[in-house]
């Protein structure tokens, strides 16, 4: 929780918003609904892959009703934490108001694969489990909602 006791705000940012950052508000939400409230945006909106959707699905997660949307939607707002989850985000990642935590870890575009469906899938699920793991160390069983462990900065 913030400290005003709200549930914390965090915004989750990509190039595209199709598929890392879509499945990390997704995992989010599922995972820590009650305590993190999660949006995410792209550097410029497209539409969320449906391998994202499919791979999530998976797991019991619906983001099906999710679109992209581009960080422009967010400018303005004050965020606890701002991700981001590719290297292009990061670098042109906007400064949001606030006193939240910018925090960034890079992965590997899984719509970037190409193949069959099957390995094209395969990638979607690989970083689904890579971010699921990495968010379970950001925000795991810390009561608070602060990220631990996090490689973050303050704004």
């Amino acid at each position: 929780m913030s400290e005003t006791g709200a549930r914390r705000r965090v915004l989750v940012l990509c190039t595209a918003n199709s598929a890392r950052s879509q499945m990390a508000e997704g995992l989010i939400r599922h995972a820590y609904g009650d305590r993190i409230e999660v949006f995410s945006a792209g550097t410029m909106g497209t539409s969320v892959r449906p391998e994202a959707i499919a791979s999530l699905a998976e797991v019991g997660i619906d983001i099906s009703g999710h679109r992209s949307k581009s960080f422009d939607e967010f400018r303005d707002q004050v965020f606890d934490d701002v991700i981001t989850v590719c290297d292009s985000a990061a670098e042109r990642c906007p400064v949001f108001p606030g006193r939240g935590r910018r925090i960034h870890r890079g992965f590997r575009d899984p719509a970037s694969v190409h193949g069959t469906d099957e390995e094209r899938l395969d990638a979607f699920r690989r970083t689904r489990d890579a971010l699921r793991e990495w968010l379970r160390e950001l925000y795991g069983n810390d009561t608070a909602g602060a990220p631990r462990g996090a490689r973050g900065r303050p704004r």
